[in-house]
């Protein structure tokens, strides 16, 4: 599960906690069931949006708000009452600069939030035998939102009536005025609407915002775990960023909290929004990254240096091939290779294929071994794993078994650096690290392979961590830094390795 647990029965990833004391005993923090309204660091929803936008420079204008733009800002953002949008900002100053327009008329375009809902199976209606999450995406949706450098013009936006008379006032506006059009992916949302609330705010906890400009009572525990200096956080507590901390929240020794995740302010805080400083904003607004980082460039060196690196070691690797087809066959017959449904990006199933290293009736065994499963988490292991082939401990501890994975990543089910590929089955755990590690092609190797501690009761919380970090901060030389991490692990001493090294997950 998720470290922040949800109230009802459909959510999309960790969502925000009203408790002010984060118990261990729930692996994180559970959101109240109070009617209080959302509150963090003394800002509503609509004031913590604001607040944010204020840390790039953007003095955001709501219709009918009277508001006076102030004219330190670097631009304004005119929106409606209750509207919340997240959209790459850079994208649209590179618009404005090469354009000069005075008013860029934004059509935002939000493909809407990773949701899910529980299933109970019960084969036959009695027995209860768990729960079962399904996924699905929400339909795309748009929005209309206004871009501009004109106070004048910003007065006019926060002096009208209605969204719609505002947005015709606006509309005339941009005839009469240099005006250019831009449609950009971002997120939509409402702050009168719980759920969609809720999935702004998922999108809003990231490293990109300067929470240090606006919010000068806020600091940087670690990197990207912002906490507030009225927070209490003991030492022993398991942060795993992003993280935004409340203030007067009280975070436990033996807390985990994993992000994106959010603790509100305490109850009893009195804590209150504070006034921006516009002219100390403005030295923020070029240190800007988009909201998603579509950086084609980067993910076509990587499809290329997959294909390439792929045909490379399945050509260096052709002679092993007959060897490990012909001692597999004497030991235990065919199959061969054993293919596992697994996912990709997106969630799209493709059989994982494998050397055989398990007896054939595997899966059956597993069922009788389960209580002497070693591993915490989705996986299986046991140190003396009486499934395994003679050979397959072998090719496992070579990792031969997996060579033939770089045909996957030639067929583009996998490349050769990412989260390690899992089944739906391991996917149902968490549900923000099951959309950031299905946001990228799962990997032959990866960061949680060559990182892993293997302490106990802690490798699958060290999983979902180095999943996430890879999927934050990747880059071809970070994927080539793994690669020579993994080959040196391979073949370094038999005698370096832990007893727990051959863990390979639940499947051959």
């Amino acid at each position: 599960m998720s470290a922040l647990q949800t109230k009802g029965g459909e959510n999309s990833g960790a969502l925000p906690t009203r408790d002010a004391d984060v118990s261990p005993s729930v692996s994180g923090a559970q959101a109240s069931a109070d009617d209080r309204p959302f509150k963090l660091w003394g800002c509503g929803a609509v004031e913590l949006h604001d607040s944010l936008w204020a840390s790039r420079g953007v003095q955001v204008i709501r219709t009918g708000s009277g508001v006076k733009p102030d004219k330190d800002a670097a631009l304004y953002l005119l929106l409606g009452v209750d509207q919340l949008v997240r959209f790459s900002l850079p994208e649209a100053v590179k618009r404005m600069h090469w354009l000069n327009p005075d008013i860029l008329r934004l059509r935002i375009v939000s493909a809407g939030p990773m949701t899910y809902r529980e299933r109970v199976i019960s084969p036959d209606g009695s027995a209860f035998e768990g729960f079962r999450r399904e996924y699905s995406v929400l339909g795309r949706d748009t929005s209309r939102a206004w871009l501009c450098r004109s106070a004048s013009v910003a007065s006019i936006w926060a002096e009208a009536g209605e969204r719609r008379e505002a947005n015709q006032m606006m509309r005339d506006l941009a005839r009469e005025r240099p005006s250019a059009p831009l449609s950009t992916e971002g997120l939509v949302a409402s702050a009168s609407n719980e759920r969609s609330f809720e999935s702004w705010l998922r999108a809003a906890v990231g490293p990109e915002d300067r929470i240090d400009a606006p919010f000068g009572s806020v600091f940087e525990l670690q990197e990207g775990v912002w906490t507030h200096v009225d927070a209490e956080v003991e030492p022993g507590a398991v942060l795993v960023a992003p993280l935004w901390i409340g203030a007067g929240a009280r975070v436990g020794p033996e807390a985990l909290l994993v992000g994106p995740a959010i603790v509100e302010d305490a109850a009893d805080t009195s804590e209150k929004r504070p006034d921006v400083e516009w002219a100390d904003m403005r030295s923020y607004r070029w240190a800007l990254r988009p909201l998603r980082r579509r950086d084609w460039l980067r993910r076509f060196v990587k499809r290329v240096f997959d294909i390439a690196f792929s045909t490379f070691a399945l050509i260096l690797t052709a002679p092993v091939y007959p060897i490990a087809a012909l001692a597999i066959l004497i030991e235990d017959g065919r199959p061969i290779f054993f293919s596992h449904a697994r996912q990709t990006r997106g969630g799209r199933d493709f059989g994982c294929i494998k050397f055989r290293t398990m007896v054939k009736n595997a899966d059956e065994i597993k069922a009788k071994l389960q209580e002497a499963n070693q591993a915490d988490g989705p996986q299986f292991f046991m140190d003396e794993d009486p499934r395994i082939l003679k050979v397959g401990r072998i090719l496992r501890r070579f990792q031969i078994d997996e060579l033939p994975q770089f045909v996957n990543v030639l067929l583009g089910h996998m490349s050769v650096v990412g989260p390690r590929p899992s089944p739906d089955k391991e996917n149902q755990f968490c549900p923000t690290w099951r959309e950031a590690r299905l946001s990228v092609r799962p990997g032959v190797t990866g960061l949680w392979q060559v990182r892993r501690t293997r302490a106990l009761d802690t490798d699958f919380q060290e999983w979902i961590r180095y999943d996430l970090e890879y999927v934050r901060h990747q880059s071809i030389w970070r994927d080539i830094g793994i690669i020579i991490e993994t080959v040196w692990r391979i073949f370094r001493k038999p005698s370096e390795e832990t007893p727990s090294s051959e863990a390979k997950g639940t499947t051959q």
